[in-house]
């Protein structure tokens, strides 16, 4: 489905559309830094799974991990995950007031998971568990906490696209710039999945 600016009934279909190249040329580049990430995430990983047992004498994945919060964490992400791509069918049926709704429940939810995580780790530190504690507790923050600050990133891009879409309303380019948020919200939900199975699930049990 292609949006125009103007509500032309019979657009001139014999001419290439600009907006739908741009549109193509968004969701390809955005698709090559995901593939980025995914090497990010990658080396993370592999990190953590190297440095998991070496805790210095420390406390282990067991002792330190609350599987319950980080099911909770899960549901949150996993549900804005749903209310993402519930913007994305409102914005398909121009509906501005439901894509501007579903895209602030969307902020809550993830503005819980990284409000639930902030207190994990003020947790974690305050109990002398820092990231200084040992190897796996380094490789644990450092995959946790760039995971956060992704949706952190994804938080601020709700908000700039919150406000665009007050501003300017269902354009070709809102659309767009929606488009490519909602593939980097539900990257981030799935590299989430990969983290509460291998770190969480698999440490505890």
């Amino acid at each position: 489905m292609t949006i125009y600016h103007t509500p032309e009934a019979h657009p001139d279909l014999s001419t290439p559309d600009p907006h739908q190249d741009a549109y193509s040329r968004s969701i390809l580049g955005f698709w090559t830094y995901l593939m980025t990430d995914c090497l990010l995430f990658g080396s993370l990983f592999t990190t953590y799974a190297v440095l998991h047992l070496n805790t210095f004498g420390g406390p282990g994945a067991k002792e330190l991990f609350s599987l319950p919060e980080a099911f909770i964490e899960t549901m949150l992400l996993l549900f804005s995950s749903v209310t993402c791509g519930l913007a994305m069918l409102a914005l398909l049926k121009m509906n501005k007031t439901q894509a501007l709704g579903w895209l602030l429940i969307t902020f809550i939810l993830g503005a819980a998971f990284i409000g639930m995580e902030i207190r994990e780790f003020h947790h974690l530190i305050e109990g002398g568990n820092s990231f200084t504690r040992s190897a796996f507790l380094s490789s644990f923050f450092t995959l946790v906490g760039t995971h956060g600050a992704h949706v952190t990133t994804g938080l601020i891009w709700v908000l700039v696209m919150i406000a665009q879409i007050l501003h300017y309303g269902i354009t070709v380019d809102t659309f767009r710039r929606l488009a490519v948020f909602s593939m980097f919200w539900h990257f981030l939900d799935l590299i989430w999945i990969f983290i509460f199975t291998f770190v969480y699930l698999m440490g505890v049990i």
